[in-house]
């Protein structure tokens, strides 16, 4: 029996109902911030057994949210207070619209009468139409009835086709509203195969697997789409039929694991030069990729598209195979189709690629065993990579600028969806949330590399990792500044230049005012030691690792895209 039947009046209230719908739909979990509409819904929720993690910033609920739908494939829950709370939670929403990500964002909002006439309600705003530009879907529910069609329809939204952020708005009215138990029950329904399968056309995968049989250089470049479509093991088995070289994009490392014989990731900038055919597979050729164009690219290349969505064909570059579906199945009809269309490996090219390969690598390692004094990326980095290959199984999230590009660099990842970081736009912050995601949705152990900057966007959740004892440690890599902290205020003032930050400050000792474990690490023995003690313990645990402040390059390896002043 549903809570709504067992209750002893004949009627019931909209949050009692709402949180009867989340049940039918098997949502377990909410991560939010409470407050004035929707503190008792956030109560009553935990008192039916769904359990709530309660942040200190939206933001970082709202990432939680986004990287447990990306992990699981079913919308993660961010639940907010009304106007500032929702424009907190909204940077969230947006950034997981962009990656594909999909979550379902819930504000509490006020009297709709007092905002359409713009009268001054506490907390007053259009919430629903300021989502519409940043969200897939944008929804309000205004009647107790329509509580189930809701929520379906946001499910749906968020999941079906290409995946995405959408926002449900409850009004305070329709959350303190009274309902009859029996007429609601009869509104109440689980949401039948909410994303199904999209059978990409049988020409249309003819088409691909006959330019790919013809080429000379083929290259895959698989993308955080496959790794979310889960589709690993047909990836794998497609790419060792064919022999073809495969290029991962961040949050696709471990689809295919990084030491794979037919990984071209240490000769990135070679495949992508001279590919003739390239396959994109859930990736799109976005600033991620340069746009297909310019330098980096070969410009006589072909491209093969793998998408869910058809209007991301040919949206940078001319793609002359597209196959829209969702990758699982488009994966399944490529691996059938093989035996009409046989691939000849092309050895030639395999073998320039483990050349350059060989030639990048031994490059990494020195810069791996320079082993300067005070530490550098590369010297932390290889401490932390010693710890990481004994401990494959851990969830890795990642951000920063150096900090990302480099970790990227040298941090293998061995098993699908557990790099976790900043994705499409790049953006700063989403480490905490993240990392609260993954330890909650996935109960295994997270290991947080940050950047001294990008922790301090949402280093206050370090006391949500503590309050819920997760097993999450966090490692920073301090150097004292935005990409570095040596740069010189130009104007010759006293104040610090706009990169500089306190390269003294101990980031450590913030995580024991919540009964964390801390670890100060100036060196690479003791910052192994402090890695290995942290993912030992499975507590929460924060490891402040100082670096030479004269370390990181200048927004790291996208510098191009930093405008500079003439002449400095």
């Amino acid at each position: 029996m549903s809570d709504i039947q067992n209750q002893p009046s004949n009627l019931t209230d909209g949050m009692h109902v709402v949180v009867e719908a989340l049940l039918r739909n098997g949502f377990d979990t909410i991560y939010g911030v409470v407050g004035i509409p929707v503190t008792d819904l956030a109560r009553h929720a935990q008192e039916r057994g769904i359990r709530y993690i309660g942040f200190r910033h939206e933001q970082s609920a709202g990432n939680a949210a986004a990287i447990t739908g990306f992990l699981t494939g079913k919308p993660g829950i961010c639940l907010t207070v009304s106007a500032p709370g929702f424009l907190n939670g909204l940077t969230a929403l947006a950034t997981a619209t962009v990656n594909g990500f999909p979550m379902i964002q819930i504000s509490g909002s006020s009297d709709r009468a007092i905002i359409d006439l713009q009268q001054g309600d506490y907390e007053g705003l259009d919430q629903m139409n300021v989502a519409k530009t940043f969200a897939k879907a944008s929804y309000r529910i205004n009647r107790p009835e329509d509580i189930g069609i809701g929520l379906a329809r946001a499910i749906r939204a968020a999941v079906s086709g290409r995946p995405g952020g959408v926002y449900l708005d409850l009004t305070t009215a329709l959350l303190g509203s009274v309902i009859d138990q029996a007429e609601v029950e009869k509104t109440l329904f689980t949401v039948l195969d909410p994303a199904p399968k999209m059978i990409p056309d049988r020409q249309a995968v003819d088409r691909a697997l006959d330019l790919l049989s013809k080429a000379r250089k083929p290259l895959v470049i698989i993308g955080k789409g496959a790794a979310y479509a889960q589709a690993e093991k047909s990836i794998r088995e497609f790419l060792e039929q064919t022999g073809i070289p495969f290029l991962p994009m961040s949050m696709a490392k471990g689809v295919m694991p990084d030491d794979h014989p037919l990984s071209a990731a240490a000769a990135r900038g070679l495949v992508l030069k001279n590919a003739d055919v390239v396959m994109l597979l859930g990736a799109r050729l976005n600033w991620l990729l340069a746009h297909g164009k310019g330098q980096k690219w070969n410009p006589d290349a072909r491209f093969i598209q793998l998408d869910i969505e058809p209007e991301e064909i040919d949206s940078n570059h001319p793609i002359a195979a597209p196959v829209v579906g969702d990758i699982a199945s488009s994966m399944e009809a490529l691996l059938a189709g093989l035996t009409a269309y046989p691939m000849t490996q092309q050895n030639d090219w395999l073998e320039e690629i483990d050349r350059v390969k060989q030639v990048n690598a031994a490059k990494m390692e020195a810069k791996l065993n320079a082993n300067p004094s005070p530490m550098d990326f590369f010297s932390a980095l290889k401490a932390i990579r010693t710890v990481l290959e004994k401990h494959r199984e851990v969830y890795l999230v990642n951000e920063g600028a150096n900090t990302l590009d480099d970790t990227r660099n040298v941090i293998n990842m061995y098993s699908p969806r557990k790099r976790l970081d900043c994705g499409t736009w790049g953006v700063m912050g989403v480490g905490m949330g993240y990392a609260i995601g993954a330890a909650v949705t996935s109960g295994q152990q997270v290991v947080c590399i940050e950047g001294d900057s990008a922790f301090g966007f949402s280093g206050m959740e370090i006391e949500t990792i503590c309050r819920y004892q997760l097993p999450v440690t966090i490692v920073i890599l301090n150097n004292g500044g935005i990409y570095n902290g040596s740069h010189a205020n130009l104007g010759g003032g006293t104040d610090p230049s706009p990169t500089t930050l306190d390269a003294q400050a101990r980031y450590d000792r913030l995580i024991t005012a919540f009964g964390g474990t801390p670890y100060y690490a100036t060196t690479p023995e003791e910052l192994e030691k402090a890695l290995e003690a942290g993912i030992a313990s499975k507590k929460p645990t924060l490891i402040d690792c100082a670096i030479d402040p004269k370390a990181g390059l200048e927004s790291g390896h996208i510098g191009n895209l930093n405008p500079k002043v003439v002449g400095k």
